[in-house]
């Protein structure tokens, strides 16, 4: 839907399950062309190649299970395909770097789906962190709360949290699924690159195999220090994605539950309230925009803007992502770094760990 949604990318082409009767069936339920449905992901990838380049899709999105992303990705880039990725960009730190050393070979734009990025009012903040309203930045703090795994659902077979939290097919728990979106979202708004960290990193829930519920403290390069939080155990939290900064002339915060919105708070004015969609934002933030302000937008948008950008950079031929504003495959190396980084820390009561 995201991808579709602003009209610039068409649907032409899948491998839709894991099952090819039922890969095939949902292809017919979305109203693939039969030539272009596929039972399995190497049927597409053996399909499309021996089409004419100029019949072949263009790039191939992967929404798949964390533990298949790398050999996916890793075909269709060899083939010279544009790749779209979903996060965690791999299991390891060696599958991310070689996904990154092929990208970089081949040319080839490569996307990875950190959506909040996509938001309007977090390139607001990015925007103003950039023109140094904020000064110098001091201290981040970011949360990320669900509660969705509170009980062991996965026991009784709910699909999403049997493979979430199967540590051969997830590579970890919330920090795989929720913190790696922290922490990207921190490094996007600020530019600040972590040192090292310290992490605490739990599981509450009897008989869970993957932790849910990681307390990290981070250092910055450059003197700033943050707090990260990612926790799948609290009861009643939905998606609570929040972010605050502060800097030596004023701080911010938003809230993804309320992404139309971002707080600017100092110690010499008025708290204000800047708002999606008003004349007054960045260039960065308005080009986002795509309904009049009062008007929600939210999740399916803050995707789609990264599909768009990740589309933009393909029409170019410029892989180049600082042109486009889009995470790339960069960005999904340095979260399998700091997943890695956490989770080694943790199993060493907390010792500070630098990313590699």
């Amino acid at each position: 839907m995201a991808a579709r949604l602003d009209g610039e990318i068409d649907f032409v082409a899948g491998a839709l399950s894991s099952t090819p009767e039922k890969s095939l069936q949902s292809g017919r339920d979305l109203d693939l062309p039969e030539a272009r449905n596929y039972p399995t992901w190497r049927a597409m990838l053996e399909g499309e190649r021996a089409l004419p380049e100029s019949d072949r899709i263009d790039f191939v999105s992967i929404v798949t299970p964390n533990h298949t992303h790398f050999e996916i990705a890793k075909a269709f880039a060899e083939a010279g395909f544009h790749v779209v990725c979903d996060k965690p960009l791999a299991i390891s730190i060696e599958q991310a770097q070689e996904l990154a050393r092929i990208a970089s070979d081949r040319k080839i734009v490569f996307g990875v789906t950190y959506n909040y990025s996509g938001s309007p009012m977090i390139k607001q903040a990015r925007a103003m962190v950039q023109d140094g309203e904020l000064g110098k930045i001091r201290k981040v703090l970011v949360e990320y709360h669900q509660g969705w795994l509170a009980e062991r659902i996965e026991a009784t077979g709910q699909k999403q949290a049997s493979w979430r939290s199967d540590p051969n097919l997830s590579g970890g728990g919330a920090i795989v699924d929720i913190g790696s979106h922290a922490e990207q979202l921190v490094r996007y708004v600020t530019g600040l690159e972590i040192e090292s960290l310290s992490a605490n990193v739990n599981t509450f829930v009897e008989g869970r195999e993957v932790d849910d519920d990681i307390n990290v403290f981070l250092r910055f390069e450059g003197g700033a220090k943050g707090v990260l939080i990612a926790s799948q155990v609290c009861v009643g939290q939905r998606n609570d994605l929040t972010l605050r900064l502060w800097g030596t002339k004023a701080g911010l915060e938003w809230r993804q539950e309320q992404p139309n919105e971002l707080i600017i708070k100092s110690n010499d004015g008025p708290e204000q309230l800047y708002s999606r969609g008003e004349g007054y934002l960045s260039k960065s933030a308005s080009d986002v925009s795509r309904i009049p302000p009062g008007h929600p937008e939210g999740f399916i948008e803050g995707f789609a803007n990264v599909y768009r950008s990740i589309a933009s950079a393909i029409r170019s031929g410029d892989s180049n992502p600082i042109h486009h504003d889009y995470p790339d495959v960069t960005d999904g190396l340095k979260g399998v770094q700091f997943i890695n980084a956490v989770l080694e820390s943790g199993h060493n009561d907390g010792a500070w760990t630098r990313l590699s």
